[in-house]
């Protein structure tokens, strides 16, 4: 008895520890973020092997449908952020960067701190990171319709590309969030960077017309120049062996279906085939755009929790949402002027929050950052995005004026 009870008092101190360590709100945080990609895993799987299982044109009412679903997914997520964050389930609130106060900072503290974060302050937060996130995501649609038409990807294929560039995306994404949060947290003069980078994106929006050839790309030249690329579809396929353009033929019940290659015309090697260089340029496109956004809702929180899930859930329904506005997006003429001023205020949000504190650099006295209130970032940007819906609805597009 005597040798058990040394034993446990000896390993209580390791109990103690371990108990801690798991208690820990970074060690509980990270569960967080395991279940939320749980979440996104399982959507994705049933938005596959369930609802697009087979390869079909998305009609407007489809797109419709799952553009519904997926901004009420994105709004709702914005109360579990709220009862999350307010009763700190895993750690959520606890011990999270969060910019200080003018005054803070006049006392000397850093411009981000750590600290108890509520839930209402939480889904405010969450929810104006969706909508800038949601609303710089239309510019994309304009360029993934441009690669579509390009390579004149059949409507009933184009679901399999988006899939898969979200896919892409959320891997691309997600290592840009943690990679930025981890360097705002100990280099925060980065922010600047971010502003400056922002308002120049939005200048060169304004001012300079983007390439519309989308052959001049380089991954397209370094593909055709280094592999071999069928100038024919394979169905959805982004690899085959054919040679030969397939044909198609009606099975019993009417169905359209493709016919097997003919004998011998098979190649030994894979090629790649035009669905897949849209897939490369829609992922670069992706990339492209995360580097004008995910700077963009570093200006509204440094918490990576909410920059996290906000720019997920926004890109989670842009497949939908491209459905649902390729056709439509040239009636929204004023669409990418809203755009435009949307990077322009986050840019100058991240740069009042930012440069003054580091005035003493320059030899200018040192200021006491200018926070924009979040209730107020979402009234800016909502007001912009309805303003120049508005806007487009009574002022249209002329006939046979260009649309971007």
């Amino acid at each position: 008895m005597l040798i058990l009870a040394q034993t446990a008092s000896d390993s209580l101190p390791a109990l103690l520890a371990v108990a801690d360590a798991a208690s820990n709100p970074a060690n509980l945080k990270v569960w967080a973020y395991i279940a939320f990609i749980g979440l996104v895993l399982v959507f994705l799987a049933l938005d596959l092997g369930v609802f697009h299982r087979e390869a079909h044109e998305v009609s407007m009412k489809e797109a419709a449908t799952w553009s519904v679903i997926w901004l009420t997914c994105g709004v709702a997520f914005s109360g579990f952020v709220y009862l999350a964050y307010e009763n700190h389930w895993l750690g959520l609130g606890l011990a999270t960067p969060m910019y200080s106060t003018a005054e803070a900072i006049k006392g000397g503290a850093p411009l981000i701190v750590t600290g108890e974060v509520g839930g209402f302050e939480a889904a405010k937060q969450y929810l104006v990171g969706y909508v800038v996130e949601k609303s710089l995501a239309m510019d994309n649609i304009f360029v993934i319709a441009l690669i579509f038409t390009f390579f004149a990807v059949p409507a009933k294929y184009q679901h399999r590309v988006l899939f898969w560039g979200i896919i892409g995306a959320l891997i691309m994404r997600g290592g840009m969030i943690f990679l930025g949060a981890g360097l705002i947290l100990k280099y925060q003069w980065i922010l600047i960077i971010f502003g400056g980078f922002l308002l120049l994106t939005a200048l060169k929006m304004a001012l300079i017309k983007g390439n519309d050839d989308v052959s001049n790309n380089i991954a397209v030249r370094l593909c055709k120049k280094f592999f071999r690329v069928t100038e024919f579809y394979d169905g959805q396929r982004f690899f085959t062996k054919r040679t030969l353009k397939p044909t198609y033929s009606k099975d019993s019940s009417g169905k359209e279906v493709m016919d097997p290659p003919p004998p011998g015309t098979l190649s030994a090697k894979w090629a790649i085939t035009p669905l897949f260089l849209a897939l490369i340029l829609v992922e670069i496109t992706d990339l492209v755009f995360a580097v004008d956004s995910i700077p963009a809702i570093f200006a509204i929180t440094p918490d990576p929790f909410i920059v996290f899930t906000s720019n997920i859930f926004a890109i989670l329904g842009l497949r939908a949402l491209y459905f649902c506005l390729a056709a439509l997006i040239q009636k929204f003429r004023f669409l990418k002027p809203a755009l435009i001023l949307i990077l322009a205020f986050v840019g100058v949000k991240l740069l009042l929050l930012s440069v003054p504190p580091y005035l003493g650099v320059i030899g200018l006295p040192k200021g006491s950052p200018i926070k924009i209130d979040t209730t107020l970032s979402l009234l800016v940007v909502l007001g912009t995005l309805a303003g120049a819906t508005v806007l487009s609805v009574l002022i249209p597009r002329k006939p046979g004026t260009s649309g971007h």
